[in-house]
């Protein structure tokens, strides 16, 4: 269990060019320069005030405050039209009561779609990552 001053961790499995933008948006909003390896997924939290962290925290807060937009808007299609081997695992940080909303979320849409969750995490992730202005998604 995680406490106050530290962002619980949960991996997300999504398509390249999807892992591409969030290591993009980890470059730009925090200074990130390897994502790929910069939260470990075996540490119980990443302590809050990390820069990376607090990134993807408003990234998955702004996902889950929008996430009917973002359903909306997501291209569920194109996400199912990935190979099932190409999807890659991305951990994401982030107050542990959004990961809980985040995840209800997510399996949800799958429920809804039809379709496993490595599709819903993609179509979602790249709609919220695309800047549609009209989404207001803070950075």
């Amino acid at each position: 269990m995680t406490r106050d001053d530290r962002y619980k961790l949960f991996g997300v499995y999504v398509s390249e060019p999807v892992f591409d933008a969030l290591e993009a948006y980890l470059y730009e909003s925090a200074g990130v320069v390897d994502y790929e390896g910069y939260f470990d997924p075996s540490d119980a939290g990443v302590p809050v005030g990390d820069p990376g962290a607090d990134a993807t925290d408003r990234l998955v807060s702004d996902v889950v405050a929008e996430f009917a937009a973002l359903y909306d808007a997501a291209d569920f299609a194109a996400a199912r039209a990935v190979d099932a081997d190409a999807f890659i695992l991305a951990q994401l940080a982030a107050e542990p009561r959004t990961v809980t909303r985040a995840r209800e979320r997510f399996q949800a849409a799958a429920t809804i779609q039809e379709t496993d969750s490595r599709t819903v995490h993609t179509a979602i992730l790249a709609a919220a990552l695309e800047g549609d202005p009209d989404l207001e998604l803070e950075e």
